[in-house]
C-alpha cells in the first residue's frame, strides 16, 4: 500500500514510510488518564502524510527512520488526512530512510499548502545590505 492510495476512515492500513520530521510531544488527560501525542511527517515515493504517534511510540520513532505501520487507521482532521496506529495497530522501525528520500526533504513551514509562493512578496536583499546590517543600518 502507498500513501496515494489512503482514504479517510480507512482501516487495516499496512504501509512502509520514511519519517522526515517529528514534532514536539504534547501531554493530555482523557478520562482521568494521562497520555502523550506527537505529530510526524511521513512520506513515500507517492506523497506525504501526517503520522500521529501515541505514548511509547513517540520514543521509538525518529526523523530519518523507515517505519512499517501495520493494521493502522486513517483519520481526517480539519480536512487533512492523518495516519495513526489506532487501537489495534503497530508501528516498528525497520531501517533508515533512503539517502535519496532524505536529501529530498523540504523545510516545512506553517504556511498552509493551498497558499502558493506567488502569494508572498519576494525579498530583494543585496550583499551590501547584509554587510550594512552589522552597523545597525539597512
Amino acid at each position: 500500500m502507498q500513501i496515494k492510495d489512503l482514504k479517510p476512515k480507512q482501516g487495516n492500513v499496512d504501509v512502509v514510510v520514511d519519517v522526515i520530521d517529528v514534532g514536539e510531544t504534547r501531554e493530555f488527560n482523557k478520562f482521568g488518564k494521562p497520555g502523550r501525542v506527537a505529530n510526524a511527517i511521513a512520506k513515500d515515493e507517492t506523497g506525504d502524510i501526517k503520522l500521529t504517534l501515541w505514548n511509547d511510540d513517540i520514543e521509538k520513532v525518529k526523523a530519518g527512520d523507515k517505519v512499517h505501520l501495520s493494521n493502522g487507521y486513517v483519520n481526517e482532521w480539519q480536512g487533512e488526512m492523518q495516519l495513526t496506529t489506532g487501537r489495534m495497530g503497530k508501528i516498528e522501525v525497520v531501517g533508515k530512510a533512503s539517502a535519496e528520500d532524505s536529501s529530498d526533504a523540504k523545510i516545512r513551514t506553517n504556511i498552509p499548502a493551498e497558499e502558493s509562493k506567488e502569494d508572498f512578496e519576494e525579498l530583494d536583499v543585496e550583499e551590501e545590505d547584509v554587510e550594512d546590517a552589522d552597523d545597525g543600518e539597512i
